[in-house]
C-alpha cells in the first residue's frame, strides 16, 4: 500500500498503514521546498522497520516491560518482540498493519483490532493537518475479558543538528540500572534539564522524565524553523544515540516498566481499563518559521 499523503498550507506529511500507521515524514514547507520537521523515511520500495520512521504509534505501552506484570494476582508474561532486546518493548501497535478507516487531503483515520493474550484491544489514530499544525488523537479500548493497564504515546525522531535545542520542564528524572529499567526518582543534571531551552548534552540520555507540564519546544537555528509540542500526556522520554544525525522526544502517559512499579501501575501514569472502557490521549505539533534575532 502506498503512504497517504496530507497536505496543509505549510505542512506535507505521509502515513504507512502497513508500518504500525507511523509517520514516514512531516515536513515544513516554505517557499516551494520542503524542511524535515522529523527525521524523514526515504527508502523507495523498501518495507522499514518502525524505528527507521519519522514517528511511530505506542499502544498499548510505551518503552520496555519487564517480561511480564502480575494484575489482580494473575501473572501475565509477554515476550520479546524486537532482536537485541530481553524485555518486549513499545508495546505492539508498531508492528502491526492498520486498516484505513478514512482519508482525505488534511485527515487520515486508521484503526487497529489487535485480539492476544494478554492485551486484546481495539485502536484508533486520527492524523489532521490544519496550516501550521500537525494534530494527532490517539485512543485505545480494552477488548478482553479483564481490566488491565494500559497506556499510550508516540515515538518521533528528529533531526540532530549541532545548534538544536530543546525546552521541556519536568519534575524529576528515574534513573535506570544496567537493564535499562527504573531504579528510582532523582533530581534532573544541569545537562540534561530542559526547564529552559537547553543544547543536547554529549552523553548519551536514554530517560524517562516525570512531572511534564505537556508543553515542549525544540528549535533548530540551523534553518530557523522550531517544533512546539503539546499533549495531555504527563511524561517524555529523551534519546540521544551517540553519534547519530537524530534524537527522541517521545510524549507518554507512564513511566517505563510502570505495570511493575512500586504502589501499581496507576501510581506511574497508566490507566486501569475494564472491558470496553476506552484511553485517550492528544498530541499537537505546531511548526514556525524564527527570525534572525530570535
Amino acid at each position: 500500500m502506498p503512504p497517504l499523503a496530507l497536505r496543509s498550507a505549510c505542512l506535507r506529511a505521509e502515513i504507512l498503514p502497513r508500518s504500525g500507521a507511523g509517520l514516514a515524514r512531516l515536513d515544513w514547507i516554505a517557499d516551494g521546498a520542503a524542511v524535515p520537521v522529523l527525521r524523514p523515511f526515504t527508502a523507495d520500495g523498501v518495507a522499514p522497520r518502525p524505528n527507521q520512521l519519522a514517528c511511530f504509534v505506542l499502544v498499548p505501552w510505551s518503552n520496555r516491560l519487564a517480561g511480564g506484570f502480575s494484575c489482580d494476582g494473575v501473572q501475565h508474561a509477554i515476550a520479546p518482540n524486537r532482536e537485541g532486546d530481553v524485555y518486549p518493548i513499545h508495546g505492539e501497535g508498531w508492528q502491526l498493519p492498520w486498516a484505513v478507516v478514512q482519508h482525505s487531503d488534511s485527515e487520515a483515520v486508521l484503526t487497529l483490532a489487535h485480539r492476544a493474550t494478554p492485551f486484546s484491544f481495539d485502536a484508533r489514530i486520527a492524523y489532521q493537518l490544519q496550516d501550521d499544525s500537525l494534530c494527532v488523537t490517539l485512543d485505545v479500548t480494552n477488548a478482553g475479558e479483564r481490566a488491565l493497564p494500559f497506556g499510550l504515546g508516540l515515538h518521533p525522531y528528529l533531526p540532530r543538528t549541532a545548534g538544536v535545542t530543546l525546552q521541556a520542564a519536568a519534575r524529576c528524572v528515574w534513573i535506570p540500572g544496567p537493564d535499562k529499567l527504573p531504579l528510582h526518582a532523582g533530581a534532573i543534571p544541569h545537562a540534561w534539564s530542559f526547564a529552559h531551552a537547553n543544547t543536547l548534552p554529549d552523553d548519551v540520555i536514554d530517560h524517562v522524565f516525570e512531572g511534564w507540564d505537556g508543553r515542549a519546544r525544540i528549535a533548530w537555528p540551523e534553518n530557523r524553523l522550531q517544533l512546539a509540542i503539546e499533549s495531555d500526556a504527563r511524561y517524555y522520554i529523551v534519546y540521544t544515540p551517540a553519534g547519530a544525525d537524530f534524537f527522541c522526544f517521545e510524549p507518554v502517559d507512564h513511566r517505563i516498566n510502570a505495570h511493575n512499579g512500586a504502589g501499581g501501575p496507576e501510581r506511574h501514569g497508566l490507566t486501569m481499563l475494564a472491558p470496553g472502557q476506552r484511553l485517550r490521549r492528544n498530541f499537537r505539533f505546531v511548526v514556525s518559521a524564527t527570525s534572525l534575532t530570535d
